[in-house]
C-alpha cells in the first residue's frame, strides 16, 4: 500500500484520481477547500485545507508519502483589457504558489519514500492561444515551467510530470457546459468530436504516479482531444 496526497480531491478530476487510487490499494489523504467532503472508502480520509495560506496544515500525513497531485484551479475567460492585475495575482496564487506551497511542505516526505511522484495540471491554452484565455494561461504557462525546472531538481528520486487538458466535463467547467448545445458545440471543436471526462484525465495522472511512468519526467501530456495537434 502507498500513500497519496491529492489537494482538490472533491470534485472533478481530483475526486475520480482519488477513487482510483483508492480501488487500486492505496492510502488516499484527500482535501477539500469551502465545501467539507467524506468518502465511504475505507482507504480515502478527507481533510479540510486552504492552499492559500502562509504555512498550510498537513499534520495529517504520514512521513512517507509516494505521490503527490495538485488539482485546484480556476478558468476564468475574460477580454484582457477587462482583467485586473489582481486577478492575475489571485489565480497565480491558487494555481502556483499553492502548488509550490504545498510541494515544500511534504517534499522531505516524498524523499522518505524512496521513489515518489508529482502530477501538476496545466491546459491546453498555454501552448494553443484561444482569445479570452490570458489569465488562465498565465498561471498555467508557470506551471509547466515549473513541471520541468522541478523535474531536473528533483531527479532521480522524485519525478515530476503535469497534464495539459482542452475543457473536461467537470463543476470546475460548469457554466461552459450548463447545456446540450454549449456541450456539442465544444464538442465538435475537437477533432475527436467529445469532450473530455474527469475520469479519463484521472486515468493518465494515475498512471504518471504510479511505476508504470518510472521512466518518465518532465513532461506535459497534452489530453485534449487532439485540439493542440490535429488539423481536420
Amino acid at each position: 500500500m502507498e500513500n497519496y496526497l491529492v489537494i482538490g480531491g472533491s470534485s472533478g478530476i481530483g475526486k475520480a484520481l482519488t477513487q482510483l487510487l483508492a480501488e487500486a490499494g492505496h492510502r488516499v489523504f484527500a482535501t477539500y477547500n469551502s465545501t467539507e467532503a467524506q468518502s465511504t472508502h475505507p482507504q480515502v480520509s478527507y481533510h479540510p485545507l486552504n492552499v492559500k495560506e502562509e504555512n498550510p496544515n498537513l499534520d495529517f500525513l504520514p512521513d512517507a508519502l509516494h505521490g503527490l497531485a495538485y488539482a485546484p484551479g480556476s478558468i476564468n475567460l475574460l477580454p484582457f483589457a477587462r482583467i485586473k492585475p489582481q486577478q492575475f495575482n489571485d489565480d497565480f496564487d491558487l494555481q502556483v504558489t499553492g502548488a509550490v506551497r504545498v510541494l515544500q511542505a511534504v517534499q522531505k516526505k516524498l524523499k522518505v519514500a524512496g521513489k515518489s511522484a508529482v502530477v501538476f495540471f496545466s491546459t491546453v491554452a498555454v501552448q494553443t492561444g484561444f482569445p479570452f484565455h490570458a489569465q488562465v494561461s498565465a498561471s498555467k504557462g508557470a506551471i509547466e515551467g515549473l513541471t520541468r525546472a522541478l523535474a531536473a531538481e528533483f531527479a532521480p528520486n522524485i519525478r515530476v510530470n503535469a497534464i495539459a487538458p482542452s475543457i473536461t466535463d467537470t463543476p470546475l467547467a460548469g457554466r461552459l457546459l450548463n447545456n446540450d448545445d454549449k456541450k456539442e458545440k465544444n464538442a465538435q471543436r475537437h477533432p475527436l468530436k467529445k469532450i473530455g471526462t474527469a475520469e479519463e484525465i484521472a486515468e493518465m495522472a494515475a498512471f504518471l504516479l504510479s511505476n508504470k511512468a518510472a521512466w518518465m519526467t518532465g513532461q506535459v501530456i497534452a489530453m485534449d482531444g487532439g485540439m493542440s495537434s490535429v488539423r481536420l
